[in-house]
């Protein structure tokens, strides 16, 4: 009689199949879990929420510069170096904050550290107030500057989260326009609080408009990380169904110390090893130091050459402003032209050189505001001139920042954070101390031929670095471990 096997076999080999661990990622392309495919009005609410993350915190880098003088005077400050690091001191906190936390945010998420971090420069930005030393002063404008820099690098990831390479045109230039919306904003609202109340509530100010931001934000600004939104979707799968899952992300919650020494130097490796990082930081990094430095001047030519009150000089930052909103509009639209025309023309292909044939003309803008408004400013000219020579130069800078971000964002996809982040670092450091220069160049060679230098300068980096990442960005790319040509 033949003994039948009991299937004791077959059974534990279903167990252990059930046992062991399955993979958890997105069930397909168009899985609406997945930030991608999100509504347009929820991609938008978290796009339109971080950008005012980033809006008020270049607002609050500048709101300060009309109340200088009593700054100075209240604090005994006699140094034009000194007084002008109270206003810059805050820009080079932001370029080492990125190197902090856009790597966590890529550990821990994006929403968590924006939202942390910004609650505390809202404390380091309320105590300036009542602060009564020079000393103390600046060291409180640095760690706000430090702590309100998180949005400013992570927003861009979240726009790389949320759009496609052929959707995040607008989103880009929403983003792209705040930070240098909100520096011109700042000192109109900062001329009239000095004009008729105490300078100190030039800080109570931008913590109360910043609270009025980050509140809403607990409501409106959702994570968009994929590692982070993949092991929230493996916790609550383990939850409902008593099994165990794991995703490829998984290793970021195990490894500890290791991951975070890893991802907080990934920015300074890039700035080391990357070509493309290499060029595009040295060229924005000397616009953003123009930028500052007309930030920072700004009220002097004003009330010294033009002798208006802090009040009404304030109010020409508005040029500014404009320059930088009409060229928002109009580039935004010729950038994704230019980009949809070079695509069909290369059979759908997108790379990211089709960003970038607007910034050869912009920097010959840039370069031309900068001549009219030193030349115009010079001769005493009406004050229109001078602040039209303004609008002009942000108008073009607008276009090249734009462009940047796009360029950077294509090109290096998941690491877009950190790399942004090593831009940062160095555009920030022009940023603070060119300012502090600034005087000195002006009282030797005059707004004319000082600004006429800038302009050169800008031209001599601009139009180089342009031709060189058109020629060679493909083969660059090719050869990086952390770019990548998008097609998403």
């Amino acid at each position: 009689m033949e003994i039948q096997p009991e299937p004791v076999a077959a059974a534990e080999t279903e167990k252990a199949a059930a046992d062991e661990p399955q993979l958890v990622t997105w069930t397909s392309p168009d899985d609406k879990e997945n930030p991608k495919n999100w509504s347009k009005v929820r991609k938008w609410r978290a796009t339109v929420s971080v950008s005012g993350f980033v809006l008020m915190n270049s607002l609050s880098s500048t709101i300060i510069a009309p109340a200088l003088p009593q700054i100075a005077d209240s604090l005994r400050v006699t140094n034009d170096a000194e007084q002008i690091l109270i206003l810059s001191i805050f820009v080079l906190g932001f370029a080492f904050g990125p190197f902090l936390a856009c790597p966590l945010s890529e550990i821990h998420g994006r929403i968590r550290i924006i939202q942390s971090w910004n609650f505390l420069y809202l404390i380091f930005n309320t105590v300036c107030g009542p602060v009564n030393s020079a000393g103390a002063m600046l060291a409180l404008r640095f760690m706000a500057g430090f702590f309100c820099s998180a949005s400013q690098g992570i927003g861009s990831g979240v726009l790389s989260d949320l759009f496609t390479t052929k959707e995040r045109g607008r989103a880009i230039a929403v983003y792209s326009i705040m930070p240098l919306i909100g520096p011109v904003i700042g000192p109109v609202l900062g001329g009239v609080i000095a004009q008729h109340t105490t300078w100190r509530w030039t800080f109570y100010t931008a913590s109360l408009l910043d609270a009025i931001i980050l509140i809403p934000s607990f409501f409106t600004l959702e994570e968009t990380f994929t590692p982070v939104l993949l092991r929230h979707k493996k916790r609550r799968l383990e939850k409902e169904t008593g099994q165990r899952y794991f995703t490829e992300y998984d290793h970021l919650d195990q490894a500890g110390a290791e991951v975070y020494k890893l991802a907080i130097i990934r920015p300074i490796k890039l700035l080391a090893t990357q070509p493309i990082i290499q060029v595009m930081a040295v060229y924005n990094s000397f616009l953003y130091g123009l930028i500052y430095i007309l930030y920072a001047n700004f009220p002097s030519l004003w009330t010294d050459i033009y002798h208006e009150t802090p009040e009404i000089s304030g109010v020409n930052y508005l040029s500014l402003f404009v320059g930088s909103l009409f060229a928002a509009e109009l580039c935004t639209h010729a950038i994704d032209h230019i980009q949809r025309h070079l695509s069909a023309k290369h059979n759908g292909a997108h790379f990211p050189e089709f960003r970038m044939p607007i910034m050869p003309p912009a920097t010959i803008v840039l370069a031309a505001g900068m001549f009219l408004y030193g030349w115009s400013a010079e001769y005493k000219t009406h004050w229109i001139v001078p602040n039209i020579g303004a609008a002009i130069f942000m108008g073009a800078a607008m276009a090249c920042a734009i462009a940047v971000n796009m360029y950077m964002i294509d090109t290096y996809g998941k690491f877009a954070a950190s790399a942004l982040a090593a831009i940062n670092m160095l555009r920030q450091m022009f940023g603070c101390f060119f300012p502090i220069f600034a005087p000195s160049l002006y009282e030797k060679l005059g707004y004319g031929w000082g600004n006429s230098i800038l302009g050169f300068i800008a031209l001599g980096i601009g139009l180089p670095a342009v031709v060189m990442l058109w020629k060679f960005g493909h083969a660059l790319r090719r050869r990086s471990p952390y770019a990548q040509d998008r097609n998403d």
